[in-house]
């Protein structure tokens, strides 16, 4: 009874908000530094926003592997444990990632293979292939789906940015009706050797237009602020990280007008 009372919240959350978040389960999203800034992230070019905006991948030239937990509202069954690591080769970055959402009796898995290229100094293109798993507790039916995710990056100059996304852009008759396809377009401005800014707006299949802002602030040597705010629900975010030479450790937090805080930590390693 303890077991079918944890799935039917869990289920009902699921429901509701899945494709309502900024932290989408039905996507594979991860980082705590992006969360920090309420995933306002398709012009950044680090590790996780890699796999936001695929293009970015071309920006990495560091063998890196990543780690990263979130929780959805305080709620251990709403909780996503992400893992993924760059390969850079010449002009292209390779990059794979593995996520795992839900608990033992609602179970989502994704997983992802992806590749960024300089077409030139200014601009980079990126392309992402994915599959999702879905698992539920007794006789439902499990469910797959393979889509692909793309990527355009930008910089007029060189503290500009703009970044273009699509997500499983695929007719209705070719693709699986739970997925959500959108669109996002984001421009961010270094402002200077410290200060990041960025802003972005994103079309979604099932959530409809949001609007995100975030920025980025090494208040001092190696320790970042991070702050964001998004439209839907009336988000706020707020996060920390510190880098060290080798390692980068993040925290973040978004807000929910309702459902009160979700949190997320994340770790990369890198060999130059």
């Amino acid at each position: 009874m303890n077991s079918l009372l944890r799935f039917s919240v869990s289920l009902v959350l699921v429901l509701l908000f899945a494709g309502a978040n900024a932290n989408d389960p039905l996507r594979i999203v991860a980082g705590a530094a992006e969360a920090g800034m309420n995933y306002a992230c398709v012009t950044q070019t680090s590790f996780w926003s890699s796999f936001h905006n695929q293009a970015s991948l071309a920006f990495n030239k560091d063998y890196s592997a990543g780690f990263s937990y979130a929780d959805r509202f305080g709620l251990k069954e709403l909780s996503t444990r992400s893992a993924g690591v760059v390969i850079p080769a010449g002009r292209t970055s390779i990059g794979a990632l593995y996520s795992n959402f839900g608990y033992s009796d609602f179970r989502r898995h994704a997983a992802g293979l992806a590749c960024g290229l300089k077409l030139s100094g200014k601009l980079a293109a990126g392309v992402e292939a994915d599959y999702f798993d879905e698992k539920t507790y007794g006789e439902y039916e499990e469910r797959h789906a393979i889509t692909f995710q793309a990527g355009v990056m930008l910089m007029p100059r060189e503290n500009i940015r703009i970044g273009l996304q699509l997500f499983n852009p695929l007719p209705e008759s070719l693709s699986d009706s739970y997925l959500p396809s959108s669109i996002r377009v984001g421009a961010g401005l270094q402002l200077n050797s410290d200060l990041f800014a960025a802003a972005e707006a994103e079309m979604n299949s099932k959530s409809g237009f949001l609007a995100r802002m975030g920025f980025e602030y090494e208040a001092l040597k190696k320790l970042f602020i991070r702050g964001g705010f998004c439209s839907q629900n009336t988000s706020f975010s707020f996060g920390l990280g510190y880098r060290l030479k080798f390692v980068q450790l993040d925290l973040g937090f978004i807000t929910h007008d309702r459902l009160g805080v979700s949190s997320s930590a994340s770790m990369i390693f890198k060999i130059r």
